[in-house]
């Protein structure tokens, strides 16, 4: 049953990294938190290091998916990606020593945060920008164009999103897809985005959690603290949904997918504050 339950998920959280760019934290992190229950304390810290694994799978194929039209904006970024990597290694190795509790308060007070954030400042659910009222995911050239319409993202910046990205298992998106979104792109094309810049923070924070990550005693099919049957689980629902919609992706009005993205945020605080 946990089996197949960890497989639909993936399938959901193959639609969140299309759609929303969200890599599977915000989906995998309560449910894999869930599905590991038993081992009490340890519990949110082996979903945070599995989601870090599921996140790496997703964003690899979705970015590869993703046309070059699109990636064009991250050619002249690449101190922006350096920070986000720095950011990454840094909260990796503050995660090693911070308790399940504090990861798991910490989430829910930060979705919080940015939920009020999103709905109180002007620039994401109506951006900045006018956006085109029904996007298509990255397809085309159509989500590439408008580049030279969004404002730069500042490379320092990118430590502190792949910090706390990894130290509480959300990708990033939560963070880059609004700063994409105030810096004047569609959703469309701030979630396209945001699978490269969570590649950036979550494979060298995924290979240091494994590599210096605490094993969990007494529990098989662990490598280190990433829970490899669940991470496999829900990578198996996940690539074929991405595959399957970056080729043809959903029409969302702009609007719509921003108010999406808000009720998404909304479930997966609620699920962990739950859990």
């Amino acid at each position: 049953m946990t089996v197949l339950l960890l497989l639909g998920i993936g399938v959901l959280v193959g639609v969140t990294t299309v759609v929303f760019g969200f890599g599977g934290g915000f989906v995998a992190v309560p449910v894999i938190a869930w599905a590991d229950h038993a081992l009490g304390g340890d519990a949110l810290r082996v979903a945070t290091a599995t989601s870090l694994v599921v996140m790496v799978g997703n964003a690899v194929i979705a970015t590869a998916a993703t046309p070059r039209s699109t990636l064009a904006w991250l050619a002249p970024r690449r101190a922006l990606l350096a920070c986000l990597a720095a950011g990454g290694l840094i909260g990796a190795l503050i995660s090693t020593a911070v308790p399940g509790s504090w990861v798991r308060w910490g989430f829910v007070v930060y979705v919080a945060a940015t939920f009020i954030d999103l709905v109180v400042r002007r620039g994401f659910v109506q951006p900045r920008v006018a956006a085109p009222s029904a996007p298509t995911a990255g397809h085309g050239d159509h989500a590439g164009r408008g580049h030279a319409e969004m404002r730069a993202l500042p490379a320092p910046v990118g430590v502190v999103i792949g910090a706390i990205a990894t130290v509480l298992g959300v990708g990033g998106s939560v963070m880059t897809v609004p700063a994409l979104r105030r810096a004047g792109a569609p959703m469309a094309r701030a979630a396209a985005l945001a699978n490269p810049l969570t590649l950036a923070i979550m494979v060298p924070a995924a290979v240091l959690t494994w590599v210096a990550g605490q094993p969990v005693p007494g529990r098989a099919g662990m490598a280190g603290p990433i829970d490899v049957p669940a991470a496999l689980a829900l990578l198996a629902g996940a690539v074929p949904v991405i595959m399957l919609l970056r080729r043809r992706p959903p029409p969302i009005p702009d609007r719509v997918h921003a108010i999406g993205y808000l009720a998404l945020l909304v479930i997966c605080g609620a699920t962990v504050a739950a859990t």
